[in-house]
């Protein structure tokens, strides 16, 4: 059996939502919500994009899903303990407050998905070389509690390689 190598498990780049660190919160939704990744006969929405520069020259970050919604979040949310922010929605002596309060909500959704995705977003904690073995992958996941890794190939970005895809690729290797 040969050994599998990072390259062969990838998301080539052009395959991958890529966006510009100067898109707002709203644009990276969109891009995300286009892209779907196709790995033989199973289709899957990704959960990261990769910003880079205004230019698309140089790999600044990664957005996740969780750091959009992070952005998106009213402030009066944001500053509140779990606790309180749980008791906001606890409405139930009134339904029709709750229509008022989600509008407002939605009002200010709205607003802060203009924010621009370098507020939000992740630098890069690592990379991989494509002609690396998908076990190196593995430990840099694990290491730097990610689930994505950009993948170069003398120097440049030429793809990512997913924990998906890799745990995928482990348990082929693990079947008799």
């Amino acid at each position: 059996m040969r050994e599998t190598l990072v390259q062969d498990i990838m998301v080539p780049l052009e395959e991958y939502p890529c966006i510009a660190e100067t898109h707002t919160l709203r644009q990276a939704i969109e891009e995300m919500g286009k892209a779907q990744i196709m790995k033989g006969r199973q289709a899957s929405l990704p959960r990261t994009a990769l910003v880079f520069d205004e230019s698309f020259n140089e790999l600044l970050g990664m957005l996740r899903r969780r750091d959009i919604m992070r952005g998106l979040e009213p402030r009066f949310l944001v500053s509140g303990s779990l606790e309180y922010r749980q008791k906001l929605f606890d409405v139930g002596i009134d339904p029709n407050l709750s229509e008022l309060g989600y509008d407002t909500i939605i009002a200010r959704i709205r607003k802060r998905a203009n924010r621009l995705v370098k507020e939000f977003m992740m630098p890069i904690r690592a990379t991989i070389d494509c002609n690396d073995h998908i076990m190196k992958a593995m430990n840099e996941m694990v290491d730097q509690n990610i689930s994505l890794l950009p993948v170069l190939k003398e120097g440049n970005i030429v793809g990512v390689v997913r924990s998906v895809d890799v745990l995928n690729e482990v348990a082929v290797i693990l079947s008799p």
